[in-house]
Protein backbone atom coordinates (compact mmCIF):
# COMPACT_ATOMS: atom_id res chain seq x y z
CA UNK A 1 0.00 0.00 0.00
CA UNK A 2 1.36 3.28 -1.17
CA UNK A 3 0.22 6.41 1.51
CA UNK A 4 -1.50 8.85 -0.10
CA UNK A 5 0.32 11.73 1.62
CA UNK A 6 3.50 11.70 1.91
CA UNK A 7 5.24 12.43 5.11
CA UNK A 8 7.54 15.34 6.04
CA UNK A 9 11.08 14.36 7.60
CA UNK A 10 11.64 16.19 10.58
CA UNK A 11 15.02 16.20 12.03
CA UNK A 12 16.69 18.38 14.67
CA UNK A 13 20.09 16.91 12.68
CA UNK A 14 19.00 17.96 9.24
CA UNK A 15 21.12 20.69 9.05
CA UNK A 16 24.39 18.34 9.14
CA UNK A 17 23.38 18.14 5.07
CA UNK A 18 24.04 21.48 4.67
CA UNK A 19 27.25 21.58 6.51
CA UNK A 20 28.67 17.61 4.97
CA UNK A 21 27.24 17.28 1.44
CA UNK A 22 28.51 20.45 -0.76
CA UNK A 23 26.67 22.14 -3.06
CA UNK A 24 27.98 20.32 -5.66
CA UNK A 25 28.01 16.96 -4.73
CA UNK A 26 26.93 14.83 -7.95
CA UNK A 27 23.90 13.29 -5.97
CA UNK A 28 22.90 16.55 -4.33
CA UNK A 29 22.44 18.19 -8.12
CA UNK A 30 20.68 14.93 -9.15
CA UNK A 31 18.22 15.11 -6.37
CA UNK A 32 17.94 19.13 -7.24
CA UNK A 33 17.17 19.10 -10.29
CA UNK A 34 15.28 15.59 -11.80
CA UNK A 35 11.41 15.41 -10.45
CA UNK A 36 10.72 11.54 -9.71
CA UNK A 37 7.52 11.57 -9.11
CA UNK A 38 7.48 9.51 -12.44
CA UNK A 39 8.40 6.99 -10.62
CA UNK A 40 4.79 7.18 -8.94
CA UNK A 41 2.48 6.71 -12.30
CA UNK A 42 4.65 4.39 -13.61
CA UNK A 43 4.36 2.09 -10.75
CA UNK A 44 1.02 3.07 -9.58
CA UNK A 45 -0.81 -0.56 -11.30
CA UNK A 46 1.88 -2.56 -8.60
CA UNK A 47 0.55 -1.09 -5.81
CA UNK A 48 -2.67 -1.38 -3.74
CA UNK A 49 -3.85 1.98 -2.49
CA UNK A 50 -6.50 0.68 0.08
CA UNK A 51 -5.00 -2.36 1.46
CA UNK A 52 -1.90 -3.79 2.92
CA UNK A 53 0.83 -2.76 5.19
CA UNK A 54 2.58 0.76 4.06
CA UNK A 55 5.22 -0.03 1.82
CA UNK A 56 8.70 1.35 1.60
CA UNK A 57 8.31 4.83 -0.88
CA UNK A 58 9.20 3.54 -4.31
CA UNK A 59 11.09 6.67 -5.27
CA UNK A 60 13.22 6.08 -2.62
CA UNK A 61 13.37 2.28 -3.88
CA UNK A 62 14.30 3.59 -7.32
CA UNK A 63 16.90 6.09 -6.38
CA UNK A 64 18.90 2.84 -4.49
CA UNK A 65 18.47 0.87 -7.48
CA UNK A 66 19.64 4.32 -8.98
CA UNK A 67 22.82 4.51 -6.81
CA UNK A 68 23.25 0.40 -7.15
CA UNK A 69 23.74 1.55 -10.93
CA UNK A 70 26.49 4.65 -10.70
CA UNK A 71 28.27 3.07 -8.29
CA UNK A 72 28.32 -0.96 -9.16
CA UNK A 73 27.51 -2.11 -5.75
CA UNK A 74 25.29 -5.05 -4.79
CA UNK A 75 22.25 -4.58 -2.99
CA UNK A 76 24.41 -5.32 0.31
CA UNK A 77 26.83 -2.64 -0.11
CA UNK A 78 24.84 -0.19 -1.43
CA UNK A 79 22.82 -0.34 1.59
CA UNK A 80 25.09 -0.74 4.25
CA UNK A 81 26.81 2.24 2.52
CA UNK A 82 23.82 4.26 2.86
CA UNK A 83 24.40 3.30 6.85
CA UNK A 84 27.19 6.01 6.76
CA UNK A 85 27.92 7.91 3.26
CA UNK A 86 25.64 11.17 3.83
CA UNK A 87 25.65 11.58 0.72
CA UNK A 88 23.69 8.77 -0.18
CA UNK A 89 21.21 9.73 3.01
CA UNK A 90 20.78 13.43 1.50
CA UNK A 91 20.17 11.79 -1.76
CA UNK A 92 17.11 8.86 -0.43
CA UNK A 93 15.80 11.54 1.29
CA UNK A 94 16.41 10.39 4.67
CA UNK A 95 17.09 11.90 8.16
CA UNK A 96 20.49 11.03 9.18
CA UNK A 97 19.17 9.05 12.30
CA UNK A 98 16.87 7.15 9.96
CA UNK A 99 17.19 3.36 9.52
CA UNK A 100 17.97 1.95 5.99
CA UNK A 101 15.83 -0.58 4.26
CA UNK A 102 16.99 -4.54 4.34
CA UNK A 103 19.01 -5.27 1.15
CA UNK A 104 16.60 -7.83 0.76
CA UNK A 105 13.66 -5.05 -0.01
CA UNK A 106 15.73 -4.52 -2.99
CA UNK A 107 15.67 -7.81 -4.87
CA UNK A 108 11.93 -8.00 -4.35
CA UNK A 109 10.94 -4.38 -5.36
CA UNK A 110 13.25 -5.27 -8.52
CA UNK A 111 11.37 -8.46 -9.12
CA UNK A 112 7.87 -8.04 -7.80
CA UNK A 113 7.24 -3.90 -9.31
CA UNK A 114 9.47 -3.83 -11.94
CA UNK A 115 9.48 -7.02 -14.14
CA UNK A 116 7.54 -5.76 -16.84
CA UNK A 117 8.41 -2.20 -16.59
CA UNK A 118 11.08 -0.57 -18.60
CA UNK A 119 11.87 2.22 -16.39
Amino acid sequence: MIPKQQSIKLSPYMGLYDLIVPEDNMLRRINDLVDFSFVYEELKDKYCLNNGRNAIDPIRMFKYLLLKTIHDLSDVDIVERSKYDMSFKYFLDMTPEEEVIDPSSLTKFRKLRLKDINL
